[in-house]
């Protein structure tokens, strides 16, 4: 059931995603609306001189808070979503732990014996 949800909020936020991108170049700047007042067309348009700058202000609104709200959504399925095997890294071969090499001449590294000793205090 999550993974229907899933692909389903991921396509509608790449798809909301798109159409913020589209709407936000549509727009025109602050710097346009100085060419309106002085008779560049503007005011002929489809939707009037303010009327495409409030439509496309508000729909970018709109579809930026369902940005936001997919957003969450995606992250709320994927944080719920049930562990099936675990980490990539628990499903490894653990290897044998590496045995300490002998020290040179033959010895071994481990603590003599008769650790009570006052023979290892003399220096050779």
């Amino acid at each position: 059931m999550m993974n229907w949800l899933f692909s389903l909020l991921l396509t509608v936020h790449i798809l909301v995603a798109l159409a913020i991108i589209g709407l936000v170049l549509m727009q025109h700047g602050k710097g346009a609306d100085m060419g309106a007042a002085f008779g560049s067309g503007a005011s002929g348009s489809l939707f009037g001189a303010t009327g495409s700058a409030n439509f496309l202000s508000r729909t970018t609104g709109i579809l930026a808070a369902v940005f936001f709200i997919t957003s969450l959504s995606l992250a709320y399925v994927a944080s719920h979503k049930p562990k099936t095997t675990g980490s990539v890294m628990q499903e490894t071969v653990q290897s044998q732990p590496v045995s300490q090499p002998a020290a040179m001449g033959g010895e071994s590294p481990v603590a003599p014996a008769d650790a009570g000793s006052k023979a290892r205090d003399i220096p050779k």
